[in-house]
């Protein structure tokens, strides 16, 4: 298994293509604002053929460079329905006017083929099998993509921005929704394996044990406790 992640733009968002090994076909997950150099350098580094952009969410900083990636390889892009009009109008999922400055590195909409996410769907892309899990709270179309155990390489979670190393994603945008965020931490990740490695979409990667152990909101909605009652803890995304 080949995941080549770095950090772009503005915001560091956290982009990743991901292979059964170097020197085959990949999926990039999330080229956002900034990322199509870095995309095009892990492509040459590794060799690597893409296949398909796949979006945990439609923000901006997730799907800025969506256009050019897509146009460069001739590939789909898979976003669920409830983001999709993020990638043609990002202002509405930010709630006010991104500066003018910013506006003119973006390229604003949709690529040329735009499929639609389902939850528990499985997609087989580039070799490797991703599940789709409807995750909403922080966007009303936010995903993320589970990879099961293989080999030596244990169960793999792409959360987008569900949930970080010691927070979890912000909901004081558009679409967002504290109670439905805490639904989507209880039923998509509580049930996974301490093991499973978590790929967010900021910042260093975790485990679901650590955050089990640490993570003040994964302990509340382990707790059964519903409500705000970790509300002073720090939160994500942008």
């Amino acid at each position: 298994m080949l995941i080549a992640g770095f950090p772009a733009g503005a915001w560091g968002t956290n982009c990743y293509l991901v292979a059964p090994a170097a020197g085959e076909e990949c999926v990039i997950i999330d080229p956002g604002h900034q990322a199509a150099d870095g995309v095009a350098e892990a492509i040459a580094k590794h060799r690597l053929k893409p296949v398909a952009v796949v979006l945990t969410h439609g923000h901006i900083d997730h799907v800025a460079s969506v256009v050019p990636v897509c146009g460069a390889h001739d590939v789909p892009a898979w976003i669920h329905p409830d983001d999709r009009y993020m990638m043609n109008d990002p202002a509405k999922g930010i709630g006010r006017a991104i500066g003018m400055p910013l506006l003119g590195e973006l390229t604003v909409g949709e690529p040329d083929d735009v499929r639609e996410l389902a939850d528990g769907a499985k997609l087989e892309l580039a070799g490797l099998e991703l599940t789709v899990a409807h995750a909403p709270g922080h966007t009303k179309g936010s995903v993320t993509f589970g990879m099961p155990e293989a080999a030596d390489i244990p169960p793999i979670l792409f959360s987008g921005d569900l949930l970080f190393a010691g927070s979890i994603g912000r909901t004081d945008l558009p679409g967002g929704d504290m109670a439905e965020l805490l639904d989507s931490l209880a039923r998509v990740c509580l049930p996974l394996d301490d093991s499973t490695v978590v790929l967010s979409g900021h910042g260093p990667q975790t485990t679901i044990g650590q955050e089990r152990a640490t993570n003040p909101y994964l302990r509340q909605v382990a707790a059964g406790r519903q409500g705000h009652g970790a509300a002073d803890a720090p939160r994500r995304g942008m």
